[in-house]
């Protein structure tokens, strides 16, 4: 009897610490997340505030519609050069090393921006914004995967839609600032302390590793797997969608729809609601019906809503296609990027970076393929065109590995 008491009691004791260690866990897991989505949120106000402000910086430099064009150009150019390096100095250095630079010099760059003084000025600027801005995006995705690893389920989608809401919100606040007739220069100073506050608040919650392959060193350049190439795919069939929605919707609602001056961009704001909306339930879904299935799905309500909107070009049911259309693309990118970062062959940093540059190639040729075609026959048939590019992400879904 002695023994079995004695025996029961110190099972008892050492049950007992194993709610607290527990409890810490969870805790620390939180203060992971909130981190990492603080961080995606301050990306997306920092874009936002920069779109905010490219009419004014239009007027300041005295630019033609041309010329704008041909600066901004500047900005993807920077974007497509630092996705090789962006991989591998995330995998090399770590991502909380590499985000905390990029935090530090992506807001920066807005207030190079403001302060340009003319056009080679403005496009040497946005270059390095882009190349800043890019390695942001691997870092931050980077340390969301662990993040995600550290929940056992699907929390990437959450994590973009938190991007969305911050380029939301940097879009109200570059409006009051327009509004206040506040420079562009004293805006994103306002920026980039608020930025630097959350870097100073935020930098002792991000992961304090990324998970390494052996000991090896990270390669600059890595030749793609069969199953990384795949993803790099679905994710240029999906930013060519939304590459389409961002350039072309008012386009499409003027000539085509032939929408009032006032609802010229209601289809624009209909696919942004639910793009951004769809980010935050997309979790559940594939916590419910698995990732191949919800990518399935996507692509066949970018098709659905890209042709509904072709061919019923009315007003109510335009926009009925691209609230569809911007479920559709809501969930791609995230699911795709946090299928990168499984990867067993390649560090989350450098899979992100391979993933990330097929998919920007989308995002880049897909609105001046829009106006080729248009030109040569017509809106409508960029748009169908388009939507068939949009159902191969559900066509190659099957083909994705989904651990």
């Amino acid at each position: 009897m002695g023994k079995t008491a004695v025996h029961g009691d110190s099972a008892r004791e050492a049950r007992k610490p194993l709610p607290v260690r527990r409890k810490r866990k969870l805790a620390t897991r939180e203060y992971y997340r909130l981190a990492v989505g603080s961080f995606f949120f301050m990306q997306g106000i920092v874009f936002g505030s920069w779109a905010s402000r490219i009419p004014d910086i239009k007027n300041a430099l005295g630019l033609s519609d041309a010329g704008l064009g041909a600066v901004l150009s500047a900005l993807p150019v920077g974007q497509m050069v630092a996705m090789g390096l962006s991989g591998y100095f995330v995998g090399r250095f770590g991502s909380k090393r590499m985000l905390t630079i990029g935090i530090l010099f992506y807001p920066a760059m807005l207030i190079a921006v403001g302060a340009a003084s003319n056009v080679w000025h403005l496009a040497a600027v946005l270059f390095a914004y882009g190349i800043f801005g890019n390695m942001c995006n691997i870092s931050v995705n980077t340390q969301a995967i662990g993040v995600e690893r550290l929940y056992g389920r699907s929390i990437m989608a959450s994590f973009h839609g938190l991007w969305s809401l911050g380029g939301f919100t940097g879009g109200l606040i570059g409006a009051l600032m327009v509004a206040r007739e506040v420079p562009p220069v004293d805006h994103f100073m306002f920026i980039y302390v608020a930025a630097f506050t959350v870097l100073f608040s935020m930098r002792w919650y991000m992961l304090p590793r990324d998970s390494r392959k052996g000991g090896a060193k990270t390669p600059i350049f890595v030749k793609p797997s069969r199953h990384i190439f795949t993803l790099g795919v679905i994710a240029f069939a999906c930013m060519i969608c939304e590459g389409t929605m961002f350039d072309w919707t008012g386009v499409y609602f003027e000539t085509v729809v032939k929408a009032p001056n006032d609802l010229k961009q209601l289809g624009y704001v209909a696919f942004m609601c639910t793009m951004a909306g769809g980010r935050f339930v997309a979790d559940f879904f594939v916590t419910h019906l698995g990732i191949k299935r919800v990518l399935q799905i996507s692509g066949c309500l970018m098709l659905t809503g890209l042709l509904i909107s072709v061919i019923f070009p009315n007003i109510v049911m335009a926009t009925i296609g691209f609230l569809l259309v911007g479920f559709g693309t809501s969930s791609v990118v995230p699911l795709v990027y946090g299928l990168a970062g499984k990867s067993k062959d390649i560090r989350p940093g450098v899979a992100l970076a391979m993933v990330s540059s097929i998919g920007f190639l989308g995002f880049l040729l897909g609105p001046s393929v829009i106006g080729f075609i248009a030109e040569a026959s017509s809106l409508r048939l960029s748009f169908t065109l388009i939507a068939f590019l949009g159902l191969c992400t559900a066509l190659l879904s099957g083909k994705a590995k989904a651990n």
